[in-house]
């Protein structure tokens, strides 16, 4: 009879939960190594109509010459919260939502990965929010005179300040906007990700050198189609006052032209790119540990 009726043991997989847990970890140690670019990227969309031509290297020099080193890592504590609550939200989501359907339907067509993608993408937006108004207001600081900055001293600091000089709402100002880019982001990055990494596969073969390629083809299509919302969206975030998305859309196109809307391309890349690489290939590898250990 030999092992002729013996059943191979169930396959391994990664509960819901741990999807969120290892989606918002990845997402932490990602920013953690891109903040630089992130705060030069945010630093050129809030560049004004007689600043425009500014270079990428130009805005780099000037932070350091007048903040330091320390200048590009300004906003950290906020941009690590973001991805604990935005990144947690949006990747546990996505892979949440991926194995339920795989495992009702089978393997999901592109246009399907795009759609979990938008719709983890406003789930993981909507938390994370709060963080992101931190993150843009201390990462615009620098650039202001020195009796117009807030001066937040960290994350908390400036939520607690935010809530109790501007009102709890202002935390979520900008929300319409946030949600609509994450859609965009999410559906873009998530679902030419998946895409990809289905597709390169049976060519190369599992391993670190898949996720890296699928990764740069992800973080190349979600720089080109993230970029104008991500743009309104930081404006309208550090404006002092509530802006439509209408508003500031129309006002960029008068003042600086259609081409303004892809501002700080290179930047944004520079960050898009690594960080896509980085959070897939930190989700990737946090799986592998988690089936071989858990």
């Amino acid at each position: 009879m030999g092992d002729k009726g013996k059943k191979e043991p169930p396959k391994k997989t990664i509960p819901s939960y741990m999807n969120f847990i290892i989606g918002g970890t990845a997402g932490m140690l990602g920013i953690s190594v891109v903040q630089p670019a992130d705060l030069v990227k945010t630093r050129m969309q809030l560049l004004g109509p007689s600043e425009k031509d500014k270079s990428t290297m130009i805005v780099a020099k000037e932070i350091l010459k007048n903040e330091g080193p320390k200048g590009f890592y300004k906003g950290l504590t906020a941009a690590l919260l973001r991805q604990a609550t935005y990144g947690t939200g949006r990747l546990g989501c996505f892979n949440a939502s991926l194995n339920q359907y795989t495992s009702i339907y089978g393997t999901p067509s592109f246009p399907v990965k795009v759609v979990i993608g938008i719709f983890a993408g406003a789930v993981g937006a909507f938390i994370g929010t709060p963080a992101e108004v931190a993150l843009i207001r201390m990462t615009a600081d620098g650039r202001l005179p020195p009796e117009k900055r807030r001066n937040y001293k960290n994350v908390f600091n400036a939520l607690g300040r935010i809530t109790r000089e501007e009102g709890l709402f202002t935390l979520w100002r900008g929300g319409v906007a946030t949600i609509t880019r994450a859609m965009v982001v999410n559906g873009a990055q998530l679902g030419t990700y998946a895409q990809a990494r289905e597709m390169l596969l049976p060519t190369i073969g599992d391993g670190i050198h898949l996720h890296v390629l699928a990764s740069m083809i992800a973080g190349m299509v979600t720089t080109a189609a993230s970029l104008p919302v991500d743009i309104v969206k930081t404006r309208v975030q550090n404006s002092g006052k509530g802006a439509s998305q209408v508003a500031v859309l129309m006002d960029v196109i008068k003042k600086e032209g259609v081409l303004a809307l892809w501002k700080g391309f290179i930047p944004t890349y520079a960050k898009m790119g690594p960080m896509t690489v980085l959070i897939f290939v930190f989700v990737e590898q946090l799986n592998v540990l988690y089936l071989k250990y858990a």
